[in-house]
């Protein structure tokens, strides 16, 4: 089966998500609901019960977690690096900037599972577990620096970055959890993945952005075409066997996470450039990424 269509469904739930917002009948409070379920209970459920599983003392797992550092400083360093070029606003360059790095979670595991199975999945897992808290700590500082906002506060009121915080310190510390308390937790999981998708629908809006039109056009140049090639070359450069080369890819291949949009505007960044950022890369990685995956094989 060809790499588009293996994508096609879970880009079908983002369809589906926008339709049930916009033609169907469901209004914003109900998604801000479920998007809060999701963000707050559902997916750190998962994100620590997959990191907990997840072995990272192997020689393997280390090359894997450097080549994902990589991938993430160069997002970093490309998005900031552009828009001082473009002299963007610094409010607007502290909002926009995490949507060259950031990348939807949601997208990338039910993608993993359906490109390699289980153990894309875990691979995707261990990846997501340690892009996160860089990829946080990076916005959230930014963000709190330029938006007035405290560091040490947003980071603790975090959820994604506390999961994975914990997964690691259970998973390092040999944790394993009770079945009825292991059950819950898979099932809590199960549940983000499709959820998650349909929220992303949900969430995208083609206003804003008015005026930062050359910034927005790096972001999106950063975060869909070069940040995959920098996967092929920290694949490369580490080493990283065909599997794990592929889902790195994805990974760095991924969208925006819609979950920017909820960080700028709670931090008093620019929400409505960032919901269009991660609209429009939303729409675009539908090409983007069965490209970039084709490319590798």
């Amino acid at each position: 089966m060809s790499v588009a269509l293996l994508v096609l469904p879970d880009f079908l739930l983002v369809a589906l998500g926008w339709l049930l917002r916009h033609k169907l009948g469901f209004n914003r409070e109900f998604f801000a609901g479920l998007e809060r379920m999701v963000y707050f209970v559902l997916f750190p459920a998962m994100l620590f019960q997959a990191i907990l599983r997840t072995p990272i003392s192997a020689g393997s797992a280390l090359l894997l977690l450097q080549a994902t550092a990589a991938v993430v400083a160069a997002g970093v360093a490309l998005a900031w690096l552009g828009g001082l070029a473009l002299r963007a606003q610094p409010l607007a360059l502290a909002s926009a900037a995490q949507c060259g790095y950031r990348f939807n979670t949601y997208i990338g595991l039910a993608l993993a599972v359906s490109l390699g199975g289980a153990h894309g999945q875990t691979t995707m897992a261990l990846i997501v577990g340690f892009a996160v808290p860089i990829a946080n700590i990076v916005a959230v500082y930014s963000l709190a620096r330029h938006g007035g906002s405290n560091l040490l506060r947003e980071l603790l009121r975090n959820p994604l970055l506390m999961a994975t915080l914990l997964g690691l310190a259970g998973n390092l510390a040999g944790l394993q959890l009770p079945g009825p308390i292991d059950t819950v937790l898979a099932r809590l999981g199960g549940a983000s993945l499709a959820l998650g998708i349909l929220c992303v629908g949900a969430s995208l809006s083609w206003q804003g952005g008015r005026g930062h039109g050359r910034l927005i056009a790096w972001i999106l140049a950063v975060k869909l075409l070069v940040l995959p090639l920098a996967a092929l070359g920290a694949a490369r450069l580490f080493g990283l066997p065909l599997a794990e080369s592929r889902m790195l890819l994805l990974f760095a291949a991924l969208p925006t996470a819609s979950a920017t949009y909820v960080l700028a505007m709670r931090m008093g960044g620019d929400g409505r450039m960032v919901a269009l950022l991660v609209s429009l890369g939303t729409l675009m990685s539908v090409v983007t990424i069965p490209a970039w995956l084709a490319v590798a094989g």
